[in-house]
């Protein structure tokens, strides 16, 4: 009973743990249809201005127009911006296998593979008819399984490839459509039905595990595990190709699969090699399926952050960050509920008494509940950074974070324009159009920060909500002309003189988005999002341009430093 207690603890502390594992976000290569309410970007030129407009002109014709010099460009010129991406997507990687792990804990928890594991270990020693025998076969099917989960992690990858992927991660219809999965994942998991697999093809596959022998029968048997658990693995395992989708990794969805295999392959090759572990194992019962339904809680919860994603991409503007908020707090103060037995499902038995276990664990769910609740008014709310839509879209705040933001007349239409279309960073008056945004920072003599942004970009909202509300990373965030630069914007069309080719991208860039990302690219050698450029009226970087830094006082010396190499440079000029 204890061991039992403790294992239902641990797998729903990993319940929590897995919901909040981070989300990376890379540059789309996407070519999403729009709408008929496209709006269309126009070329801006005024007199004054001319000779900014023109460092932009010439530096795009000559990094993207010219198809033999464009791959020449990134090799050659951006090296420190490539090698910082690089460990952006070690890290992303990481965070990826660590999620499979978790998912493959709580997979070995469902109520169609815990029970399975003494069978399965008793099946090896009468078959292999010693102990040696029966650890060697063990480690076999464990390999297996991993096997297995790797090769279907690995077909994902060379259906969808890169550019595939990238889209995944921010095309707003398959946003839409994760949210919808994951949904359907939840109701299953709260026991509304079950996600099953053609009986015919898994009798199949259970025939060969039993008519075959050596090493293809271990296989076999190792496959008809995946399948027949597929109703209670199905969700986990979608959710983190949904996950490992989103990031934009190539290996993403093979990592993934690898680190769940391999928590889902331990527990049996362990119960193998140490019997001991297997009898201590707590007995099956109901407290499996108040995993499950935990887990359903949680599914449904992550699947928000995709339908905000979608209302993002689309501009519905009505999945506001409160109502996204107050769905978060309702469904964890269920949870509280279901896990004091207030609240039962058609599969849950009959609850006698709370045990100290889920005792703290609802506490730990109300709180969060409650923890949430100043957000509706403006709180950061900084656990949710990322998941929830950034703070702009908040419709009510108390707190006066608008008051530093930079003033800008109105002689630039496209910003007029624009700012009905984008959110403004909270305490700050962007450029979202590279042109105007340059033009006036030649008029103000100020240095610009090109920010490449997107909708769906999670550390970008992070960014905006933890560290650029420090007042310090304010301050100087307004000594520059800040220009947010959108590679997912799909509704703002580019005029027909400003559409190329990219080689990099290898698409037309037909959208504000595309020639955003075709920009960062062939310029600055990166796509990944957030990338910080401090640069002077000629593009070029002050200082090595960086990725996230979510540390305020680390990226307040960031900015500092371009602030100080771009003042170094004007002096000889006074």
């Amino acid at each position: 009973m204890r061991m039992k207690k403790i294992l239902l603890t641990l797998s729903l502390f990993f319940l929590f743990v897995i919901t909040f594992t981070g989300h990376g976000f890379a540059a789309t290569q996407s070519q999403d249809s729009t709408g008929t309410d496209d709006l269309v970007f126009t070329e801006v030129g005024s007199a004054q201005d001319s000779a900014a407009n023109n460092i932009v002109k010439d530096t795009v014709k000559k990094d993207t127009i010219e198809q033999g010099a464009t791959v020449q460009k990134v090799q050659d010129k951006p090296v420190a911006a490539v090698s910082s991406d690089e460990a952006d997507h070690k890290k992303t990687l990481w965070q990826t296998f660590i999620a499979g792990l978790v998912g493959g804990f709580l997979a070995f928890l469902m109520p169609c593979i815990f029970p399975m594991v003494p069978l399965t270990i008793s099946y090896f020693t009468k078959r292999a008819g010693s102990k040696t025998k029966g650890i060697g076969q063990a480690l076999i099917y464990g390999l297996s399984i991993i096997v297995i989960y790797v090769a279907f992690g690995l077909l994902i990858t060379v259906i969808f490839g890169s550019a595939g992927l990238n889209a995944l991660s921010s095309s707003g219809l398959f946003n839409f459509f994760f949210f919808i999965l994951l949904v359907v994942f939840a109701i299953s998991f709260f026991g509304a039905f079950e996600i099953t697999l053609p009986s015919s093809f898994v009798n199949k596959i259970d025939n060969k595990a039993d008519n075959s022998k050596g090493l293809g029968g271990i296989f076999f048997m190792a496959a008809s595990l995946a399948l027949v658990s597929f109703s209670c693995t199905g969700p986990i395992i979608g959710t983190l190709l949904v996950d490992a989708s989103s990031k934009g990794e190539l290996l993403a969805p093979a990592v993934g699969m690898f680190g769940f295999s391999l928590a889902l392959a331990l527990p049996f090759t362990l119960s193998a090699i140490f019997p001991g572990f297997l009898s201590s194992m707590p007995k099956s019962g109901g407290w499996l399926n108040s995993v499950k339904v935990c887990l359903g809680f949680l599914e449904l919860a992550l699947a928000l952050k995709f339908l905000s994603a979608a209302d993002l991409v689309w501009h519905w503007e009505w999945f506001d960050r409160e109502v996204f908020l107050v769905l978060w707090i309702v469904i964890f103060f269920l949870m509280g509920l279901y896990l004091l037995g207030k609240l039962k499902f058609s599969h849950d038995s009959d609850l006698p008494y709370v045990s100290v276990p889920r005792l703290f664990l609802a506490i730990f769910s109300f709180s969060f509940a409650v923890y949430m609740v100043p957000g509706l008014w403006g709180a950061p709310v900084s656990v949710l950074s990322g998941l929830a839509p950034p703070m702009n879209t908040q419709d009510f705040i108390l707190s006066g974070n608008g008051s530093s933001e930079t003033k800008v007349d109105n002689e630039f239409p496209s910003k007029v324009k624009y700012d009905n279309v984008f959110k403004k960073p909270i305490g700050f008056n962007p450029f979202f159009d590279l042109e105007e945004g340059l033009a006036y920072a030649k008029k103000v003599n100020k240095p610009v920060m090109i920010d490449f942004t997107g909708w769906s970009c999670v550390n970008c909202r992070k960014m905006e909500d933890n560290v650029w509300i420090n007042a310090e990373v304010k301050r100087i965030i307004n000594e520059y002309v800040l220009i947010q630069l959108y590679v997912d914007e799909r509704k703002i069309k580019m005029p027909k003189e400003k559409v190329h080719y990219s080689e990099i991208l290898r698409t037309t860039t037909d959208d504000l988005g595309k020639w955003n990302g075709d920009f960062q690219a062939t310029k600055y050698g990166s796509n990944s999002q957030p990338f910080y450029v401090l640069a002077g009226y000629d593009l070029n970087p002050l200082v090595k341009p960086q990725g996230a830094i979510f540390d305020a006082k680390e990226y307040a010396a960031y900015l500092q430093s371009g602030l100080d190499k771009f003042k170094q440079a004007e002096k000889p000029n006074e």
